[in-house]
């Protein structure tokens, strides 16, 4: 690779387990040591003071020096990222939760938080050359690689369950994508993905098995900090299917600690799952040695459905280190949750944000989170989407 002007401080990736060093100048997908996946590594030492953002477009590439791109030109974009954080107001006074937050991912381009990480990736992809990607999904990723390569001049592939809402197909199809569906959940699609790299010379862009998504993740907590005057929230409530959102925000509040962006208080993490698929909460109890044999069931929240996620291990060390934990909601409290923001703070989210509200209330009644605490609900797609399941 031949880079004359890099724009970032991307020195190397590594193994999540061992440590293990990989170089960032060539195309990796996983740690081969391992089997776990690979972290980017920065030069924080050589990143800039917080104030070079004052310039820096209102999108996600504003923190290009902490993101992997190497040169301007590999940046595909759609304008993902400085989605708002909004108060709800009436929300805080029925329930006497008086700083209680929603970032609303629902703003980016093809509607979730699956923009950010999908535009990392592409962008990575097309810096190395790459013709082709592929990618199981349970909805929103799928369509947001769609978007992506289309953008990128990249054929793209994508491997969805049968049962997704139409919409979800559709977004793909209209963004030039092969669509293969396929019966069961995305673990189902990731097997039938490792058949497909058989025939297909392809890049697969699955979760957390390429680095680079992760860190199109992790602007969401750039952005908390940013937002919130580099201040960050007592407790963040999380939708958590794959978790690559969960330990990319970590990764990034423990980014801006060594660049001095923020101080020594970090959030509590809170992972929320579906009560239908739910092996991180099974793995956290005791109840089974990890996830790789759980089996699930499909939820009206489609990125929740995830029954073997392959970052495990980081989810639960994020949790043990940020003194969160998981807990998981029935499909039913999520559906009442979605009409219950409708109603009460005009915005239609997606199911896996209306478990997050469930959740809350949960920990609130058993003492876990305080009333006064700042709390922050990060909702991670429209709900518009989801409609035909909702209604």
């Amino acid at each position: 690779m031949n880079i004359i002007q890099p724009i970032t401080s991307l020195s190397q990736l590594a193994c999540s387990q061992c440590g293990q060093v990989y170089s960032a100048f060539e195309l990796q997908s996983f740690s081969t040591c391992c089997r776990q996946p690979l972290v980017a590594q920065y030069n924080l030492a050589e990143a800039p003071a917080k104030t070079v953002l004052h310039n820096q477009p209102a999108t996600m590439w504003r923190y290009k020096e902490v993101l992997p791109v190497f040169e301007e030109e590999n940046i595909v974009s759609l304008g993902e990222g400085m989605t708002p954080i909004v108060e709800l107001k009436r929300l805080q006074a029925a329930y006497e939760l008086p700083n209680l937050i929603l970032k609303d991912e629902s703003k980016n381009p093809t509607g979730s938080f699956k923009a950010r990480g999908l535009s990392a990736a592409v962008s990575k992809a097309k810096e190395f050359g790459v013709q082709t990607c592929i990618i199981p999904t349970a909805g929103n990723a799928g369509g947001a690689m769609a978007a992506y390569c289309a953008k990128a001049g990249i054929k793209a592939v994508v491997v969805m369950p049968r049962h997704t809402p139409q919409v979800f197909k559709d977004e793909c199809e209209l963004y030039g994508a092969e669509l293969i569906l396929v019966d069961g959940l995305i673990s189902d699609c990731a097997k039938k993905v490792a058949q497909l790299k058989e025939s297909i010379h392809c890049f697969d862009i699955s979760t957390m098995k390429e680095p680079y998504r992760l860190e199109g993740k992790k602007t969401m907590g750039y952005e908390i900090a940013e937002q919130l005057n580099w201040t960050v929230p007592d407790v963040i409530l999380y939708p958590t299917g794959g978790g690559t959102g969960l330990i990319g925000m970590w990764k990034a509040f423990q980014e801006m600690q060594q660049m001095g962006w923020i101080g020594e208080k970090l959030p509590r993490l809170f992972a929320i799952q579906a009560e239908n698929c739910k092996p991180v909460v099974q793995t956290w109890k005791g109840l089974q040695p990890n996830a790789k044999n759980y089996v699930g069931r499909p939820s009206l929240a489609n990125g929740l459905a995830v029954p073997n996620p392959f970052a495990e291990d980081m989810m639960l060390k994020v949790l043990r280190e940020s003194k969160g934990q998981p807990l998981a909601v029935s499909d039913a409290d999520m559906v009442n949750a979605v009409k219950e923001i409708a109603r009460k703070e005009g915005l239609i989210i997606a199911p896996e944000g209306g478990a997050l509200w469930k959740a809350l209330l949960q920990l609130v009644q058993d003492g876990i989170v305080q009333r006064a605490e700042k709390i922050l609900l990060l909702n991670t797609g429209s709900g518009y989407k989801y409609l035909e399941n909702i209604l």
